[in-house]
């Protein structure tokens, strides 16, 4: 195997796609009841628990993975083949996706003798996971079926929720890594990446504005990404030396105050030091 047969993997995962051949996951954690056939030759999985019992179809090309009797969990394959990661998301929530996402992501690279650090594959998943579609807007100004970001639509129902009012409803969003860099707040960043005509018309007909929070529109236009020193945090920092004369914004050092200049009187002077140090050195000589 070379390294180009590993690539058709990689695409698949980070665009988001519905791999070929798919496995078929369990809904929800019970038992396996029975496992009947129709003419078809298809089969219907009836997995059962305490409170529901739900049937799920297997055709007859996939491979089972389980036999009647067997205990599943929620998400857990039950034919060959992988996981669709949309379903993944849907059954076990954010976490579990994106830990699966870097899992095959990176066995795919170890498959082809390639070493890439967890944390570059890490930032790029949790791009693709950044945005909630809105399913209830409630009291909030959202529209239905609306993405949001998903740190803006935390801040929003935590307001609501402090007002008393009743918080949207949303569900986590999984997007390639196309869609997601085209989804960008900024104009700018999404122009750079792809579709830069579709991007600056659409973003000339609603007279958008650029608020350069981002690290790529910053790079663009050649100011201080928002990291490191370029942070808010760090910009907003007078770094003083203990003891040392304050300095106006201007440049010029600022006058002592009298409490200061009080404090300085009982100090002895420099020079003043260094002769009485020359005369002890005198008496001893004598």
């Amino acid at each position: 195997m070379d390294i180009t047969s590993g690539l058709p993997r990689i695409v698949e995962l980070f665009e988001a796609r519905t791999p070929k051949g798919k496995s078929v996951l369990s809904l929800i954690n019970g038992k396996i009841k029975s496992i009947d056939q129709t003419e078809e030759g298809n089969r219907i999985l009836t997995i059962q628990n305490e409170k529901e019992e739900i049937e799920l179809l297997v055709l007859r090309r996939q491979t089972l993975l389980v036999n009647q009797g067997d205990s599943v969990e929620a998400g857990q394959a039950l034919t060959t083949g992988p996981k669709d990661p949309k379903e993944v998301l849907q059954i076990n929530g954010v976490r579990t996706c994106q830990e699966y996402l870097v899992d095959e992501v990176q066995k795919t690279y170890r498959d082809q003798g390639v070493e890439v650090h967890d944390k570059h594959v890490e930032m790029i998943v949790r791009q693709m996971l950044r945005r909630v579609r809105i399913v209830r807007p409630n009291d909030s100004d959202f529209l239905p079926n609306e993405l949001i970001d998903a740190t803006l639509f935390r801040t929003i129902n935590q307001g609501l929720v402090k007002d008393g009012k009743t918080p949207a409803e949303g569900r986590p969003e999984l997007m390639g890594i196309t869609k997601a860099s085209l989804a960008t707040d900024s104009w700018l960043s999404a122009a750079s990446f792809q579709e830069t005509t579709r991007v600056l018309t659409e973003a000339a007909m609603k007279k958008s504005t650029d608020a350069l929070s981002g690290l790529k529109e910053n790079v663009i236009i050649g100011t201080l990404i928002p990291a490191g020193t370029g942070s808010e945090a760090y910009q907003k920092l007078a770094p003083t030396l203990p003891g040392a004369q304050e300095v106006s914004e201007i440049g010029f050092a600022t006058a002592p105050s009298e409490s200061e200049e009080s404090d300085n009187d009982g100090l002895p002077n420099p020079a003043q030091w260094l002769a009485m140090l020359g005369e002890e050195g005198d008496e001893d000589t004598e």
